[in-house]
């Protein structure tokens, strides 16, 4: 009706195709935390950038003060950038819940850390009725999610993870209505060995060793653990190196970054056709097929399992 009013009314003359917009995102630089600010941590740097290559959830754990928060936030810095589709993804998300700042498109790959006093909801989502708000989940989709001190989160906050980590989404259901949220993120996560945090280190002793750690680990179920692809150990350094302090030697985020980004378009490659893109996702018998170890590598994994087991039984003698 208000265009044949517009048509009907206004001095209108002769017809011009309309000019399509141009679609294109502008390249705005993103500001993240960078590798070379962390001083030695090159085991922890190399898991991280192994687990941003795969997309593989990493647990870090070590006394505290090791860097193990800095070193989960630098880890947006070395993932690929966003694609278009990602973009509108987690744009579509923010405005859902409510957080669309100035109409802008989320072009930072998101990276969320909440507190361990999190609650249920808040952390895969809920509300009243049909107004069922995306929690941390849903927030971090396409990004990572931190959780610092996991052992601190409440176990069934911890656990209702498990079908997110798998499926990369979350069915939230109400009396009145199911909803469905997209939850595809990179877990990432940090603990001390023990309730003091002092295991192990070695400048600091834990004087309730190792009762101090077993009730502390027990906290985090034995599933969720398994949701973890690399488990490294992040050392306490000598703040007494001052070769290491004045030490510019440590790689930008920058380099990194560009070994990702290749073997992320030799992944995507390789499983074109399978509707994955990266080794995480490996399941069944394409798992078999990609990943299958050679004999040597095979001998070394033989050779890693009976340390450990010799390592068990030294601990129980030991106890």
């Amino acid at each position: 009706m208000i265009l044949r009013l517009l048509v009907r009314y206004l001095p209108l003359k002769g017809s011009q195709v309309l000019t399509p917009p141009e679609a294109k995102l502008q390249d705005e630089p993103i500001n993240y935390p960078d590798f070379k600010d962390i001083k030695g941590q090159k085991i922890a740097k190399r898991a991280l950038e192994i687990a941003a290559s795969g997309g593989h959830n990493l647990l870090m754990f070590g006394p505290p003060g090791t860097g193990k928060s800095r070193l989960a936030a630098c880890l947006p810095s070395i993932l690929p950038k966003m694609s278009t589709k990602e973009i509108l993804e987690c744009s579509t998300i923010t405005s859902i819940a409510g957080k669309f700042l100035d109409g802008k498109l989320t072009k930072a790959r998101p990276f969320r850390t909440p507190h361990h006093s999190c609650s249920l909801a808040a952390m895969v989502g809920g509300g009243v009725g049909k107004k069922v708000k995306p929690g941390e989940i849903t927030l971090v989709h396409n990004g990572v999610l931190f959780l610092d001190e996991l052992p601190e989160f409440p176990q069934h906050v911890i656990d209702a993870l498990r079908q997110p980590i798998e499926n990369g989404e979350i069915l939230i259901s109400r009396s009145n209505a199911h909803i469905k949220y997209p939850a595809n993120f990179q877990l990432i996560a940090a603990m001390n060995p023990c309730k003091c945090g002092y295991l192990g280190d070695s400048y600091k002793e834990c004087m309730k060793a190792p009762k101090c750690a077993s009730d502390y680990q027990m906290k985090v179920s034995g599933p969720i653990m398994d949701r973890f692809d690399l488990h490294i150990e992040v050392s306490s350094i000598n703040v007494y190196n001052y070769d290491l302090i004045v030490d510019n030697s440590e790689e930008e985020s920058e380099y990194i970054a560009a070994r990702v980004e290749k073997v992320r378009l030799i992944q995507e490659k390789r499983y074109e056709g399978y509707n994955i893109k990266t080794n995480n996702k490996l399941d069944g018998q394409l798992l078999i097929d990609y990943a299958m170890p050679a004999d040597e590598g095979r001998d070394l994994l033989n050779e890693a399992a009976n340390f450990v087991y010799q390592c068990v039984l030294i601990t129980e003698y030991l106890e």
